[in-house]
């Protein structure tokens, strides 16, 4: 059997750094880790070929080549989805997908010949097995949670490792938390499930052995749901894995309590982790207990995310806007938060409402859903009818990312940020890439760039005050330029 495992493309988001990547040559962020992992559950005498349309294009010799096409996709890739089955039905094709869009949405894809939902270590076998009989049903589906430690490896040498700017990994599933908008816990479950620290370590070292030295995501929601677990076995494994390697920085989801745990965050970096996604949503206590985000609540937040900073981890933050809670004047704070913060990559996205939510379930009680959730949290839309005017919730929505990523803002920030921030000794090696992107950047940035003030001053702000921060104060200021780009496109 010939397979083609296909990833849709991804529109141009806030998370897709695309116009940063053409810095360094890279086409996308990473590779599509869950095609590659169901890859390797499927039998070993097919035939696979990994088309991920992100860094590559789908062919008419592909497509001839082909017996069946296997589809993962999330939901901001929505659209991009129904563009390659509609190729693969015409070319008649059976389809197979599975993934966070279809188990969603399988009714929204009636061209789909077979659907298998939730996760792949449940109901994939089932569906193996009836299709080796000649008899697979459409749809497979599965109530329980899988064993993460029967999760295999993932296929890495199907994916053009050269073409991506980092690679995934994941550690567990679920999240012990419960925020209404969050669908983590309806799709994988409250108690964490994890992988046991020898799965790790085995695909770290695969990694490794394919000479990859960039940086490596912990794509876990909440990588610090089992802290025993982190404390006891897989951090200071993963502190003996390095002895001897050089490069592979971690970055990771993390919730903020993160910052109680001093001892955690020491182990955390000197394991090499040095990023950490943290959903903030909001400063005003009164939507974070709205949302059910408790452990938010009755916190000094930017002291939290400082303390984060100074342990060597830089914060990377979501927000949202748009809550019943919100009054006006929560565009104003929300800048006021982030600026002070010094959290250079703000994600700052209007409140969407997503199946499988207790928000989705209460708005549709209320009559106050307008249609399906985009998935990318800066497109400028809601598909809720929120308290606040919509006129007044886009006008403000607008306000705040048009004055976060304004150059004079924004490289503000990266100078609260690196100010605060101790450098981790676990790096990416500087290639030739690396210092091909800082000349492009004095050309794209310094030159022609309208920040082109804003570039210098960081420059040699860098250059003079934190020498070691200059590779990290110019990927910021490249990360700047995107978020830009993205900014202009959906806000003008």
């Amino acid at each position: 059997m010939n397979v083609l495992l296909l990833y849709p493309e991804f529109p141009d988001t806030f998370w897709s750094f695309k116009h940063a990547l053409k810095f360094v040559r890279k086409r996308a962020s990473m590779p599509p880790l869950g095609l590659l992992t169901v890859a390797a559950m499927l039998p070993q005498s097919w035939n696979l070929r990994l088309i991920d349309l992100n860094v590559t294009q789908l062919t008419e010799r592909d497509l001839a080549w082909a017996d069946c096409a296997f589809v993962s996709a999330m939901v901001v890739q929505r659209n991009a989805a129904r563009q390659v089955i509609a190729r693969c039905k015409q070319a008649g094709l059976t389809v197979v997908a599975g993934g966070p869009l279809f188990t969603l949405e399988s009714e929204q894809f009636p061209d789909v010949d077979h659907f298998v939902l939730n996760e792949a270590e449940l109901t994939l076998p089932t569906f193996l097995a009836d299709l080796a009989q000649g008899t697979p049903r459409r749809i497979y589906t599965a109530e329980g949670y899988a064993d993460m430690t029967r999760s295999p490896t993932p296929l890495w040498h199907l994916a053009d490792l050269k073409r991506y700017a980092s690679m995934g990994v994941q550690f567990s599933r679920g999240c012990p938390f419960n925020c209404d908008f969050c669908n983590v816990t309806a799709l994988l479950g409250h108690r964490p499930r994890t992988k046991t620290t020898a799965q790790i370590l085995a695909e770290l070292d695969g990694l490794y052995a394919l000479g990859w030295r960039g940086g490596v995501f912990f794509v876990d929601d909440n990588l610090i749901g089992n802290k025993r677990y982190l404390k006891e076995e897989l951090l200071p494994a993963l502190i003996a894995w390095r002895r001897g390697k050089t490069g592979m920085p971690f970055n990771t989801e993390a919730s903020i309590n993160l910052a109680d745990d001093e001892e955690l965050m020491q182990l955390m970096v000197e394991a090499g982790f040095t990023t950490v996604f943290i959903g903030i949503e909001t400063p005003d206590d009164q939507s974070l207990a709205e949302c059910n985000k408790k452990q938010n609540r009755n916190r000094d937040l930017v002291a939290d995310v400082k303390r984060l900073q100074k342990a060597g981890l830089e914060v990377q933050g979501g927000f949202i806007v748009g809550f019943d809670s919100d009054t006006p004047t929560i565009f104003a704070r929300q800048i006021e938060f982030i600026q002070r913060s010094g959290i250079v990559t703000a994600m700052v996205g209007m409140l969407q409402a997503v199946p499988g939510t207790k928000l989705y379930e209460r708005l549709a009680r209320e009559g106050r859903l307008t249609g399906a959730a985009s998935g990318d949290n800066v497109d400028a839309t809601t598909n809720i009818l929120p308290v606040m005017s919509l006129e007044t919730l886009y006008n403000g929505y607008r306000s705040v990312l048009r004055h976060l990523y304004a150059p004079r803002h924004y490289y503000e920030r990266v100078r609260t940020f690196l100010r605060e921030y101790r450098l981790p000794k676990i790096q990416e090696p500087i290639t030739f890439q690396h210092v091909l992107a800082l000349f492009r950047s004095i050309v794209q940035l310094g030159i022609v760039g309208r920040e082109r003030l804003e570039y210098w001053r960081l420059f040699l702000w860098t250059l003079f005050r934190r020498p070691r921060h200059f590779p990290l104060a110019i990927t910021l200021a490249i990360y700047g330029h995107h978020f830009r780009q993205v900014c202009d496109l959906h806000v003008g």
